[in-house]
């Protein structure tokens, strides 16, 4: 039977495109015992994007796992939650990385490091609106936009765009 891990992602842009980001994540697992275990996660970026940050909570959360889960993700992200639920990424693939529209698919190399981080799990993606009270989805939007601050102040590239 597959460990059970809740994932809550959120990702932070100040000038998007071009400022700092940040994003934050928790990673939630109730052991046989029923005791609760918790790990957060944040980084900030000088210069990304608010779409980029989002998916690194997500990429950064699954990597940490190191068996085999069920994952639960739950972010305010319709871009990370739609392009598996309304199946965009499998439509991406199969038309070469392109969009409907013809066009390249921004971020193809996180798509594709977050696909190999969902291996060998069994991953579920829930939509929870943004700053709505949802307790986890604030306690990252804090850690993701402590992040995108401090990379701000660093005022150095310290890493992807």
């Amino acid at each position: 039977m597959l460990k059970k891990v809740k994932i809550y992602s959120d990702g932070a842009a100040r000038g998007n495109p071009d400022g700092p980001g940040g994003y934050g994540a928790v990673l939630q697992y109730t052991d046989s015992a029923g005791t609760l275990h918790e790990k957060e996660l944040s980084e900030g970026f000088v210069k990304t994007t608010n779409n980029r940050m989002e998916l690194l909570g997500v990429i950064a959360a699954l990597e940490c796992l190191r068996v085999p889960c069920e994952v639960d993700v739950y972010s305010d992200s319709k871009y990370v939650v739609s392009a598996f639920n309304e199946n965009w990424v499998g439509n991406w693939q199969k038309n070469g990385w392109k969009t409907a529209s013809k066009q390249p698919v921004k971020n193809k190399e996180l798509w594709e490091r977050l696909l190999a981080a969902m291996h060998p799990h069994t991953v579920h993606y829930h939509w929870v609106k943004g700053h709505a009270g949802h307790p986890e989805n604030e306690r990252c939007d804090t850690l993701a936009t402590t992040a995108a601050d401090a990379a701000g102040e660093k005022g150095q590239d310290t890493g992807p765009r």
